[in-house]
């Protein structure tokens, strides 16, 4: 478990319940961290985890209906807005690196994405941060927008 935190951010805490694939998870709770405070933030707790692609399955059936695994979850809790002025748990995100392991040379060449898992995760990261913040990308413009979000969060805190 890592807890990324210093007096003025919000708590994000990492935790790897997943043996596949070496993460760093200090690293992408960091990542996780200078992401909410690009949005304002600077209060909170934001839980980052990282599992196995049966459990990633299990969690995208049991929450989405979707029988399958996925690359990465997001389950917003109290809300962005009241975040900053108040202790709230913002919510949580789950990632699978076996997943995006997979996935990552498909993203070869977007934008600055080198292929790697290592961009694969931050986008992973950066794009379940967003989520919980209230983001979507289910009409056109709102994926331009959060693409153009997620671009801007990694160019600043990831590249």
């Amino acid at each position: 478990m890592t807890d990324s935190r210093s007096p003025s951010e919000p708590t994000v805490i990492a935790v790897d319940e997943q043996d596949e694939i070496l993460i760093d998870a200090q690293r992408w709770a960091a990542l996780a961290a200078a992401s909410l405070r690009s949005y304002g933030l600077t209060r909170g707790e934001l839980n980052l985890l990282f599992v196995d692609e049966s459990e990633m399955h299990r969690l995208n059936l049991d929450h989405l209906g979707r029988d399958r695994p996925t690359d990465v979850l997001s389950f917003p809790l109290d809300g962005g807005e009241e975040v900053s002025t108040v202790e709230a748990l913002i919510g949580d995100i789950v990632v699978c690196p076996k997943y995006a392991q997979r996935q990552a040379p498909d993203h070869r060449g977007e934008s600055d994405h080198d292929g790697s898992l290592e961009d694969e995760l931050a986008l992973l990261v950066v794009h379940g941060v967003l989520h919980v913040l209230g983001w979507d990308h289910e009409e056109p413009v709102e994926a331009q927008q959060m693409s153009a979000a997620e671009q801007a969060l990694l160019a600043a805190h990831h590249r």
